[in-house]
């Protein structure tokens, strides 16, 4: 089988697999495991001296560790036949992928919201974001939702195909590994400041390209006038370097107000405001934001099979 159907296909079935049926629940996923080895590790090396070296050494050894895993997968599979790697491969490329879970966890927060009241959909919205939701109004768990669809569009979908495209399922299962360790111990309070400062770092550098690409797609399949300014105008209004393209592209698309202050791990956060029509926001808003992460993870795959096709076949 030519080199680059062995890339195509694992990207479309996986991508059709993730459309169906999104992360499962009841089985071994490799993510999980990430987060069991981050856990292991961070037991027993956040501690005593020298915790920013020992952070350091765990942000870049696991990731190569995932690479790595992957790479001999990949050379057993293809050892066996073609088959057999295309079909480990899209499995990887499911598990790699993110925007069918993102999309049924939001759905689930503004579910319960509109059926339980607002203390359940507080509860609910915990589960998926950093932010203490005790206080938040309806107003504020849907801003919070919508936040963290456009975030993790770019953080679940758009990267983590980027980084199919330059290295296959490998190079995907580490950058994942980096966005788990991010996810985990990359935060600025007392307890991960100095341990998680190299995670952070990374996923920033990692996140850098695809943030921007995540803003475009999103500018492309919803555009309304005006949009690329507003993108531009608000992109840095965020404390990470990246975070605030695909927030701004997805406050631009709504017209909406994102930002303000939040209590992340007991500490108060003034985030800058994206946008600035303070509306209500609704279900309608919520099912912008579906369409638009749906139309943007297609976009991406069919730019990254088209620039295989173009680039690679002859």
């Amino acid at each position: 089988m030519n080199e680059v159907w062995l890339v195509i296909l694992p990207l479309i079935a996986g991508y059709l697999l993730d459309l169906a049926f999104g992360d499962p629940r009841t089985i071994p996923h490799p993510v999980v495991g990430f987060g069991n080895m981050i856990s292991w590790a961070e037991r027993h090396f956040n501690c005593g001296r020298f915790r920013k070296w020992k952070g350091a050494v765990v942000a870049l050894s696991f990731p190569l560790f995932a690479g790595m895993a992957g790479w001999g997968i990949t050379v057993g599979t293809l050892a066996v036949g073609d088959w057999c790697f295309c079909i480990v491969a899209s499995v990887f490329v499911f598990y790699g992928l993110a925007n069918h879970s993102l999309i049924r966890e939001g759905r689930e927060v503004v579910d319960i919201l509109k059926k339980q009241g607002v203390e359940a959909g507080r509860r609910r919205l915990s589960w998926i974001v950093g932010r203490d939701t005790s206080e938040l109004s309806p107003k504020g768990i849907y801003t919070a939702v919508l936040e963290t669809m456009a975030e993790n569009l770019s953080d679940g979908v758009v990267a983590p195909l980027f980084y199919y495209a330059l290295g296959g399922f490998p190079a995907m299962m580490a950058y994942k590994m980096v966005n788990t360790l991010d996810s985990m111990i990359g935060y600025k309070d007392e307890r991960y400041r100095q341990f998680g400062c190299m995670a952070a770092r990374l996923d920033d550098v990692l996140n850098y390209i695809p943030a921007r690409l995540t803003a475009l797609f999103m500018a492309l399949v919803a555009y309304r006038p005006g949009l690329f300014r507003f993108i531009y105008r608000y992109c840095h209004q965020h404390a990470s370097p990246n975070s605030g393209f695909p927030e701004s592209a997805m406050a631009g698309i709504l017209d909406c107000r994102f930002g303000g202050a939040h209590v992340y791990h007991g500490l108060l956060v003034e985030k800058p405001y994206i946008g600035d029509n303070d509306r209500e926001i609704s279900y309608a808003d919520f099912r912008i934001a579906v369409r638009v992460n749906h139309m943007v993870t297609l976009l991406t795959v069919v730019s990254i099979v088209a620039v295989y096709l173009c680039v690679f076949i002859k």
